[in-house]
């Protein structure tokens, strides 16, 4: 395999992201909540389609950080 140097630089966007208390705040509910949620699932007290349900429905309830990015729910 050859290695090319690099001769044309590249434009990188460094837009900083701010973070609001509060943002971090709904993102800390939301993976707690997950983590409690997950332990039901692990003890067989819900199914995976519940689960799943409940888990979108955190996901509008909370609005965590970067949510566009989580994987989709089936």
């Amino acid at each position: 395999m050859d290695v090319k140097e690099i001769t044309t630089p590249i434009k990188i966007n460094t837009a900083v992201c701010k973070i609001t208390t509060e943002q971090l705040q709904r993102d800390y509910d939301y993976r707690r909540a997950q983590k409690m949620l997950q332990n039901l699932l692990d003890s067989g007290l819900i199914s995976l389609a519940e689960f799943n349900n409940i888990t979108e429905l955190n996901r509008i309830t909370f609005s965590p950080f970067l949510v566009e990015l989580m994987p989709k729910i089936r």
